[in-house]
């Protein structure tokens, strides 16, 4: 299998590490919102994102080897495909740190082109026999595997209370605000019966 087949494995096995130190490095109990948030950035992050970005230089700067990876002839449609990665992959990065909603448009967009290009996968290892690495590898895999992972996520995470619970350090510090509040207040009380005295 070619260096670029194993790019997509290496996407996934970043992601699904770096969300087991988050999780380990997390505070316990481990919330159900934090976990799926957590899933969801490093999909976000790897392979969407820099995966978007890896491919927008494998078919705009090295057209050939990437053609040849898939087992088709270079193409100039594959600047159009290689700037469509890039977008993918910047909004990917973007929403691996925002809201839910830019979650779900990013994951929507990505969606309806990795399972267009992997039944172009498909229809290629049908009609033509192109079972090579960069055609019928991981890549075939995770074509169909990222999109279903993502939506997924997104729905599980689409329940999430609607107040992030307070940690320690939050609830500490809203309890000496209240006090400071609460001291501001009486002291307006006593300038108020000074003043009027």
């Amino acid at each position: 299998m070619s260096q670029v087949a194993l790019v997509p494995l290496l996407a996934w096995v970043a992601a699904l590490a770096c969300w087991g130190i988050a999780l380990w490095r997390a505070p316990r109990p481990l919330l159900r919102w934090f976990v799926l948030d957590r899933a969801l950035r490093y999909v976000f992050i790897f392979p969407l994102g820099l995966l978007g970005i890896w491919a927008f230089i494998g078919h705009v700067m090295f057209p050939a080897q990437s053609a040849a990876a898939i087992g088709w002839p270079p193409s100039p449609f594959q600047f159009e495909v290689g700037y469509a990665n890039l977008g993918l992959g910047l909004a990917s990065l973007y929403a691996a740190f925002t809201t839910f909603y830019a979650r779900v448009a990013v994951a929507i967009a990505a969606s309806c082109f990795l399972v267009g290009a992997g039944i172009g996968h498909v229809h290629d290892i049908m009609a033509y026999n192109n079972l090579t690495p960069g055609n019928a590898g991981p890549i075939l895999v995770t074509d169909f595997l990222t999109p279903m992972a993502v939506l997924a996520l997104l729905i599980a995470s689409a329940r999430r209370p609607k107040q992030r619970p307070r940690s320690p350090d939050s609830a500490a510090l809203e309890a000496e605000i209240e006090v400071a509040r609460d001291a501001m207040r009486s002291y307006r009380e006593a300038l108020d019966r000074f003043v009027k005295s």
